[in-house]
């Protein structure tokens, strides 16, 4: 199974996704294949500007293959296709729900 990434304003499943992936707080990295969370701080978030790009390359440095968000900027969402990464945008509610909807 594939890594999967959700934005989050928080570290806990059951709290909101955040909708704005550049500017998210954490991401919360689900590794099917062994059952595993990894909660990823975002270090870009205060960023003036290209915190989306650098965030998307942070994911796709953790082997992460699909992003689960709100929305996802042209600049960042160009570095996630170019490394292969399914963007699923328009994700809401809390963490846990979007992965049982995904």
């Amino acid at each position: 199974m594939e890594k999967i990434a959700v934005s989050a304003e928080s570290q806990r499943m059951d709290d909101v996704l955040d909708p704005r992936f550049g500017r998210a707080a954490y991401f919360l990295i689900l590794d099917p294949s062994v059952q595993q969370i990894e909660v990823a701080r975002n270090p870009y978030l205060e960023e003036s500007q290209g915190a989306g790009i650098r965030a998307a390359q942070m994911l796709v440095d953790k082997g992460v293959r699909i992003v689960l968000t709100g929305q996802v900027g042209p600049k960042a969402d160009q570095v996630l296709s170019a490394a292969g990464v399914q963007v699923i945008s328009g994700a809401s509610g809390t963490i846990r729900e979007a992965i049982q909807n995904f």
